[in-house]
């Protein structure tokens, strides 16, 4: 029955403003949880949760479309789980990062784009992780946590990235492309490269869910679908140089008298990302499962979680 009140509400809303042809803003919420994936797990990257306002702005200088962004958004990570007995299980440190952040997404005609980020953010107990963890468990009634007295002191980070990608090769229902990114910051540092595979219904990556680039002031002619679905495969390698909710504070030396427990992480990690995508003309969903290798020496297990994205565009 819950089952069928959602495809309804779901139809519902994707045929509000049906005959539209295109929109220039969108907000969107995207939520992270590793209870997504049904596996009753509640470790490392646990919770994120993250609200998005883009604008298209007037495409020029050889551009197909370009997307100014602003987001904001919380990162929350514990160890093996939100309760351990003492620091000797601490395998992942705890830590919270919150931020606001800046995109602009330069999208071109060969289906290549660029996007540049800049976020100011904040590591430790001024991020807020361990009040939004207990008021998650003491609403759903999960267990008591105990640990985060061991998180990752406070510290201001700014943290620039840049992205990357380009279509290599494409069939009527399928396609490849290119990925890669690189951050540099005293929060988070390093770069990967990978792949993208799509089956199903998509569009070029100049309009397209895969770039966060659905929004555009003019419309977008020759597109290959009026609507997108399709499924996704996302293998990444990722080559890690700092990570500031693992290792602490980039620049502050350690202090003797803190409870903070901090780890090594570890230089290579591989991801997965496995997901659905499908748009109206007013509404977008991301739905995906996302798999990591371990993160630091120490952790018993792997990663993994779930990520849900919505999407309103207007205007």
């Amino acid at each position: 029955m819950l089952n069928k009140l959602f495809l309804t509400l779901i139809c519902l809303l994707g045929s509000i403003g049906l005959f539209a042809q295109t929109h220039s803003h969108e907000f969107g919420i995207q939520s992270d949880n590793d209870s997504f994936l049904g596996q009753g797990s509640d470790r490392y990257y646990t919770n994120g949760i993250f609200f998005y306002y883009r604008k298209a702005l007037k495409a020029d200088n050889g551009l197909q479309n370009k997307v100014l962004g602003f987001e904001i958004g919380q990162k929350m990570f514990n160890a093996q789980s939100g309760f351990v007995p003492n620091a000797d299980y601490v395998d992942r440190p705890f830590a919270a990062y919150t931020y606001i952040g800046s995109t602009l997404n330069l999208l071109y005609a060969n289906e290549s784009n660029l996007k540049l980020s800049a976020q100011i953010g904040v590591n430790g107990p001024i991020a807020g992780g361990q009040p939004v963890q207990k008021l998650i468990h003491n609403t759903f009634g999960f267990y008591k946590l105990n640990g985060w007295q061991y998180q990752i002191r406070n510290d201001v980070q700014l943290n620039l990235g840049a992205e990357y990608n380009k279509l290599l090769v494409r069939a009527s229902w399928i396609d490849a492309s290119f990925t890669s990114y690189a951050n540099l910051g005293n929060g988070f540092t390093g770069a990967g490269l990978g792949t993208m595979i799509r089956l199903g219904n998509f569009n070029q990556l100049f309009n397209s869910v895969s770039t966060q680039s659905t929004v555009t002031t003019t419309a977008q002619n020759g597109l290959l679908h009026k609507h997108e679905i399709f499924f996704y495969y996302k293998p990444q390698i990722n080559v890690v140089a700092y990570d500031a909710t693992i290792q602490g504070s980039l620049f502050r030396s350690k202090d003797t008298t803190s409870m903070e427990v901090t780890l090594s992480k570890k230089p290579v990690v591989f991801s997965q990302q496995f997901g659905l995508a499908f748009t109206t003309d007013r509404f977008t969903f991301d739905i995906a499962a996302i798999f990591h290798t371990r993160e630091v020496k120490e952790m018993v297990h792997s990663h993994q979680w779930g990520s849900i994205t919505g999407v309103y565009r207007f205007k």
